[in-house]
């Protein structure tokens, strides 16, 4: 049976809150958890990445922690309840039930397990999976919290007995992930509401399908009717959960099958995979989007055991997009990608070689849906400000991405270029903080359409929005072509998506 959704969702969320209390207990009675923290947060100060209070900042940090735990067993439960893994380790439905009981039972009767606990059969649970085929980058144990940032004993004991609760109505578990589609739109809703604290600090926000089929439809399609399928590549630079990743990888792939039917699955997920590139600043929204991409790949393969699989190449890393990565120009200054960066260091919980990799290169295809909120950490500020010059007064980061988003498109100048579209938020158009942008920065890049979505009902965005559409070269046209609206939606439509695209029915 499918996942039911909301029930996963307010359950984890007691999850969540639960583990974010046990680890601060522990970041103060555990010497080495403080130390560690406390290191860190010195080296990001020391390099302008950090400006709150040691207390603010770690307390984010540990919300991260316990986040990836409940979502690492969220992977696992998905992949033994699709038989994806030989042998449950968590729970499972039916008779699967006791063979993950008999495993939990057997490691603790093994010589070495028989002073650990539950937190250890737990990370037993993530060891198992990162050593199979595409399962290292899920669990990766130089950045995943879940190996730095350890739960409690009897909290790692509650989030097991967690997973093998049984309804009493029906005696089956609460929580079932079997699902023969496979379908993992459901981590989406997990990624905008997990936490209170990382919505609030990341603005976290889905995009809805028919906007990243629209943004796709008029940055991804021309790309390839321009520059061919073989050489497109693209990036959502604030990728989140995955959508449009997981769309663009969609489209490659039916269109290389289109054009090499007789080519092995595989094969052809890989190349469309290598297309797709994805960074978010968020730890948990990269593991949510790598975790959707691998799905989408072993389906569309049609692998059925995650021991069958190939190592797949998945190109979605953890780093700041502001920060990361080189800018056009000044690698012909010398030295190398890291050399050049920005971000002074990289924390923990960043994948520094990988993004500085992919934030080094240009795109065909730029696009996404950035945050849209003003940044309250004053050092973080002051470096953005550094860095972007349409940064002015109180600005927001939807202006600073929109320079960066051009920054990333392939180069050119009154012929070619990326193609780039966003959907941002329009106060730039209408406060003074958006003054550098509109009247310094669109003169010199090809702005072609501004569409004003201020008054439509797109789900879960509660902002006024406008989708920006241009390519990285200089203007070709004096003209812009805009949408503007003239009076909000007088209500909640049924299908929103028939109303924005004009296919009523």
């Amino acid at each position: 049976m499918p996942v039911v959704a909301a029930r996963l969702l307010q359950d984890l969320r007691r999850q969540v809150r639960s583990l974010e209390d046990d680890l601060r207990v522990r970041a103060r009675e555990v010497p080495e958890m403080d130390a560690e923290l406390r290191a860190e947060y010195a080296r990001g100060r020391q390099a302008g990445r950090v400006g709150d209070a040691f207390e603010t900042w770690r307390d984010e940090v540990l919300t991260q922690a316990a986040v990836h735990w409940v979502l690492g067993c969220v992977f696992v439960r998905f992949l033994e309840d699709n038989e994806l893994l030989p042998m449950p380790l968590l729970a499972g439905p039916g008779a699967r039930a006791r063979l993950a009981a008999d495993q939990h039972t057997l490691f603790f009767r093994q010589t070495e397990h028989r002073t650990s606990n539950d937190r250890e059969y737990l990370r037993h649970a993530f060891g198992t999976v990162a050593a199979l085929p595409s399962g290292e980058r899920l669990f990766d144990r130089a950045h995943n919290p879940v190996w730095t940032f350890g739960i409690s004993a009897d909290a790692a004991r509650d989030l097991l007995g967690f997973w093998r609760k049984v309804d009493p109505d029906t005696g089956e578990l609460v929580h079932d992930f079997t699902d023969a589609s496979w379908d993992t739109r459901y981590l989406g809703d997990l990624y905008q509401d997990l936490s209170d604290a990382a919505k609030s600090k990341y603005a976290l926000l889905q995009t809805p399908v028919f906007v990243e089929e629209f943004i796709l439809d008029r940055t991804l399609e021309p790309a390839l009717n321009e520059f061919g399928l073989a050489e497109v590549r693209m990036i959502d630079p604030t990728c989140g959960s995955g959508h449009f990743l997981l769309g663009a990888f969609e489209r490659l792939l039916r269109m290389w099958q289109h054009r090499e039917p007789a080519t092995v699955e595989r094969v052809l997920v890989q190349r469309a995979l290598d297309a797709v590139n994805g960074v978010d600043i968020n730890p948990f929204a990269v593991a949510i989007a790598r975790f959707r991409l691998l799905i989408a790949a072993l389906k569309a393969s049609r692998v059925t055991r995650l021991s069958h699989a190939p190592n797949f190449r998945i190109h979605v890393a953890t780093g700041d997009s502001l920060l990361f990565g080189t800018r056009e120009g000044e690698l012909a200054l010398g030295g190398t990608a890291a050399e050049l960066s920005h971000r002074g260091i990289a924390f923990h919980s960043e994948d520094a070689d990988d993004v500085d990799r992919i934030l080094s290169r240009s795109y065909h295809a730029v696009v996404g849906n950035p945050p849209y909120i003003t940044m309250r950490d004053a050092a973080l500020n002051q470096s953005y400000r550094k860095l972007y010059r349409t940064c002015y007064r109180q600005y927001a980061l939807s202006v600073p991405f929109i320079e960066r988003f051009w920054q990333l498109g392939l180069q050119g100048q009154n012929g070619g270029g990326g193609f780039v579209g966003m959907i941002n938020a329009n106060s730039f158009m209408k406060r003074e903080f958006g003054k550098k942008v509109v009247e310094e920065f669109f003169p010199t890049v090809d702005l072609t359409h501004v569409i004003n979505t201020d008054g439509a009902y797109i789900p879960g965005h509660g902002t006024p929005t406008v989708i920006l559409l241009g390519r990285t070269r200089r203007p070709v046209s004096r003209s812009v072509r805009s949408v503007m609206g003239k009076k909000g939606e007088p209500g909640t439509p049924f299908d929103a998506a028939a109303v924005k695209c004009g296919r009523r029915s």
